[in-house]
């Protein structure tokens, strides 16, 4: 006789809007590298709600997360980085994120231009400002850190030349464990280097070979994964001392479902339509495993996939000390 287990959908209507809008990585019960990626814009239902209908997600974290980033940058300037040649790539963002935002977010948003003259409203920063698009005097700021204050995603710019494609400019203040800085003029195969297996199965060669193909205007994403002990968007490899020590003690902490997140990164990948650079925006989403315990299809799955991921996987993740006491609690039930 065999025993069938049924697990039955949560209500999600009473989840909150940080699980239903969460968006959950995990296909399967295991997880090796790919691409992934696959058109913008699609809306993915999952068993607590939904995600990825719109380019520039706005949620419940939206002010705390631009304060942030631009305490980040007070008290590291060099996580924006621009080489002079990406200019045009910067301010072609501007003319594309910008009326998208305004777009999905009429309410609260608005993008108004007249040949180079701009005018952006949003009313959820009480932001009413006037700028010429090409001239970076018009934006006290500067344009690429201004448009890191509007939105919560990082920036990643690549040149294309030479037949490869190479990072040359970015904002990046919630990094999972990387430096702008270190990585800011080298190509994408350099940048990807420390990743494991990826070299072998081609991963990279594939995905640099799709993004060079790229049309103008073209929108495409793909999800990535790790873990973060508490809610901590800047994981960069400048802030290691303040976190790397949580991993070896976290699996000993009774409050561990609380404080170990799932972090997952949607990554947008757009061709912009000007200056023909390639923009890598990335969202970073947090979600403590208490809550992921909230949803049953999650946390089984979940911990199925932390059980099965290869060490080497594992100790790349920065989590192959937890891994083991955080499945066994999900697989626990």
């Amino acid at each position: 006789m065999s025993i069938t287990t049924i697990h039955k959908d949560p209500d999600t209507a009473v989840l909150p809007e940080r699980i239903r809008g969460f968006p959950f990585p995990y296909s399967g019960d295991s997880y090796r590298y790919s691409a992934n990626v696959e058109p913008a814009g699609k809306t993915v239902t999952t068993e607590a709600g939904a995600w990825g209908g719109r380019l520039l997600d706005i949620d419940e974290y939206y002010l705390p997360d631009v304060k942030e980033r631009e305490g980040v940058l007070d008290r590291d300037p060099s996580r924006l980085q621009v080489l002079p040649h990406m200019r045009p790539a910067v301010w072609d963002a501007i003319a594309t994120l910008l009326p998208a935002m305004a777009e999905e977010n009429p309410g609260t948003m608005s993008f108004r231009r007249e040949g180079k003259n701009c005018r952006w409203q949003n009313t959820l920063q009480n932001l009413d400002v006037e700028f010429t698009i090409g001239d970076d005097s018009s934006l006290p700021m500067g344009p690429l850190r201004f448009l890191g204050s509007q939105i919560q995603d990082d920036m990643v710019f690549l040149d294309q030349r030479e037949d490869a494609l190479w990072l040359d400019a970015g904002l990046v203040t919630f990094a999972a464990d990387w430096s702008l800085k270190f990585d800011v003029g080298m190509k994408f195969h350099e940048i990807h280097g420390p990743v494991p297996r990826v070299k072998e199965e081609q991963i990279v060669s594939r995905a640099e070979q799709f993004l060079m193909r790229l049309q103008p205007g073209e929108k495409y994403r793909r999800t990535n994964w790790t873990m973060t002990i508490d809610r901590r968007l800047d994981t960069s490899t400048e802030t290691y001392p303040n976190w790397a020590q949580d991993r070896g003690t976290i699996a000993e902490d009774p409050a561990l479902p609380d404080r170990v997140h799932l972090r997952v990164e949607v990554q947008h990948l757009i061709r912009l339509p000007h200056s023909g650079a390639i923009l890598f925006l990335v969202r970073t989403y947090l979600l403590p495993l208490s809550d992921i315990a909230r949803v049953p299809v999650w946390r089984e799955r979940m911990g199925r996939v932390l059980a099965e991921l290869p060490e080497d996987m594992a100790e790349y993740k920065g989590i192959s000390r937890y891994r083991k006491t955080a499945s066994d609690w999900l697989l626990a039930g």
